[in-house]
């Protein structure tokens, strides 16, 4: 089998600090008017898993190999994966927000880690064991099944208070605050932050004006 190259993205390398809030930034700017979409194909969803370190180089090569012989099943599971980030982000948002995630969200979630986990095993490891997949079939959707038990785990989790989204009203970033008192505001404080100073030291120059 040949060899063939994958481009990796520029994926925001501002960290959500879980898995699955990870995947939802791969829609870049979803506020702004230049929101920009980074899961274009599915060699799109193969650099984010292999930027995450979810596949090996030489699994990538075989899924790619894969998705050449079964394109239509590869186009799939790129929209699949688009509409779990979309419900990914929803659900989280609808928790940060106090409100409740919608239920057609929630229905797609349990379906799709359902889908996942009747692929899951549990392997001895050298200290012990580890969960792990049954990637004998070669799945086109491998990286969605770490994704979408990510978020499961993440809603079980008592994590799951401390999931906040960027203030910024044009970010909403989602992220996991693990800052040592709980109280951060901003996806990153070089970004967001310092532009929401700036904002408010102009209104206050211009009160004084």
């Amino acid at each position: 089998m040949a060899e063939m190259d994958i481009d990796i993205p520029d994926f925001d390398n501002v960290p959500g600090n879980w898995l699955c809030l990870d995947f939802t930034h791969t829609l870049a700017n979803r506020y702004n008017p230049d929101r920009r979409e980074l899961l274009h194909s599915y060699r799109d969803l193969l650099a984010w898993g292999l930027y995450m370190r979810l596949v090996t180089e030489e699994e990538v090569q075989q899924l790619l190999h894969v998705a050449e012989q079964r394109p239509r099943e590869a186009s799939t599971t790129t929209e699949d994966a688009v509409r779990l980030r979309e419900a990914i982000y929803r659900v989280f948002y609808a928790i940060v927000e106090d409100s409740e995630p919608r239920q057609d969200d929630m229905a797609l979630l349990n379906a799709m880690l359902a889908q996942a986990m009747s692929h899951a095993r549990v392997e001895a490891k050298e200290n012990g064991y580890s969960w792990s997949w049954d990637t004998s079939e070669s799945v086109l959707n491998l990286i969605l099944w770490h994704v979408v038990r990510s978020a499961a785990d993440l809603l079980t989790s008592e994590k799951l208070r401390d999931v906040r989204a960027c203030s910024a009203e044009d970010c909403r970033w989602l992220f996991l605050d693990i800052s040592k008192n709980h109280s951060r505001r901003w996806c990153d404080m070089q970004t967001c932050g310092n532009q929401a100073k700036a904002r408010r030291h102009y209104q206050r120059q211009r009160v004084q004006s």
